[in-house]
């Protein structure tokens, strides 16, 4: 948010951004159009992506299939980086999790630039531009959460270091993004729920960020109502189709709006933490949500009143509750009894403990996603909200 009525932003995005129900099937000709040998990342499961090998399998497109079995790392990827060159695929389709398209997403600009993954790195490598556009990438998500099909960033581990690091870049962006929400019916109730508050965590830091713009604006608030009506349906009822439908729209709109705004503190946090241990990032951001929009309004109120944050968390309590007046705290209130009915587990159950805390604050000042958060928080703050979440 720029001040004294300043404004100027840009906005980007996927090239060619396809949604619905069903359009799975379009994904043959799509690929038809970008090559003709593909590298299909998946999950660990492939049953759920037997669809998609008939749809390529139809358009003759010869596949190479790579397997992701955790969070992607930077071994993952040059593992994945040499079967790519090995079978000279000249497109890379993405079909699972963030993790998956994560990883996709890395191979395929990889394959075009030269040098080694670190070179790109932020934090523990060189940091370097990429120069050249990745080959042609295909970006089916099968949750409801990350919005890694639209942004322009891939996150990655590096167990050594014990940290999450993101590679940036415009080049990285996939060619398109195919959004098919049938393709979330099956989702086990504890994805549903960590993914969806994951993604109603990257519509509400972009709405509160420094960086929010017109165009952001839009988009947190719509996908925010969209999760407010939906995600406790959507885990009720995995097959009840306008919910996941809902939420499929609000990880798009999430996944729009962090490419173009900045994140926060919650992902400051989670970046941290996901490094250091096996937490899924949609769980950590579920249970730290509530804690850093309490700890975010305190301060701001404290400190800075006059900060058109607080006025946007006050709409972001209204578009929660459905109630026009509602209190920040009425908002703060209504996420945290969302994630009390979703059985969002405290974060002690990944090993998390308190000889730690120093060491996950240092970081996460540091985190470029904290620099996004509307206040700086000192770190006794930032000690209390994992005291909470633990």
């Amino acid at each position: 948010m720029k001040k004294g009525g300043e404004l100027d932003f840009e906005f980007s995005t996927t090239d060619r951004i396809i949604f619905g129900p069903g359009k799975l099937n379009q994904v043959g000709s799509l690929a038809t159009n970008l090559g003709e040998r593909a590298m299909v990342v998946v999950g660990s499961r492939t049953d759920s992506a037997a669809s998609l090998f008939g749809f390529l399998s139809d358009a003759r497109i010869h596949i190479t299939l790579f397997k992701v079995y955790s969070e992607p790392s930077v071994e993952v990827v040059r593992e994945g980086l040499q079967l790519a060159r090995q079978q000279t695929c000249d497109m890379v389709i993405g079909f699972g999790g963030g993790s998956v398209l994560d990883t996709a997403k890395t191979i395929a600009i990889m394959m075009t630039n030269p040098g080694e993954i670190t070179d790109y790195l932020e934090v523990i490598g060189r940091g370097q531009a990429f120069t050249r556009p990745s080959v042609p990438t295909i970006a089916i998500p099968t949750t409801a959460g990350t919005g890694t099909e639209v942004t322009r960033n891939a996150v990655l581990v590096d167990p050594s270091h014990r940290i999450k690091v993101s590679l940036r870049s415009q080049w990285i962006l996939p060619k398109v993004a195919l959004i098919d929400p049938e393709l979330t019916y099956n989702l086990p109730k504890e994805i549903t729920a960590s993914s969806g508050l994951d993604a109603l965590t990257q519509l509400i830091e972009p709405y509160v960020s420094n960086k929010a713009n017109p165009l952001t604006d839009v988009l947190c608030r719509e996908g925010i109502q969209r999760v407010a009506r939906s995600l406790y349906r959507a885990y009720k009822d995995g097959k009840d189709i306008s919910a996941r439908l809902d939420m499929s729209v609000a990880s798009l709109f999430g996944g729009m709006a962090l490419a173009n705004a900045k994140l926060g503190l919650v992902h400051g946090f989670a970046g941290v933490l996901g490094g250091m241990y096996h937490a899924p990032h949609g769980a950590v951001c579920a249970r730290l949500l509530p804690f850093v929009v309490e700890k975010n309004t305190d301060a701001l109120q404290e400190r800075a009143p006059k900060n058109d944050a607080l006025n946007r968390y006050q709409e972001i309590a209204s578009i929660l509750t459905g109630e026009p007046n509602a209190s920040v705290k009425q908002g703060i209130n209504w996420i945290d009894d969302l994630c009390a009915m979703l059985n969002v587990p405290p974060l002690g159950i990944y090993g998390l403990q308190p000889g730690d805390f120093s060491d996950i604050v240092e970081k996460t000042a540091l985190a470029s996603s904290t620099q996004g958060n509307p206040i700086t928080l000192a770190s006794i703050e930032l000690t209390e909200i994992l005291s909470r979440a633990i």
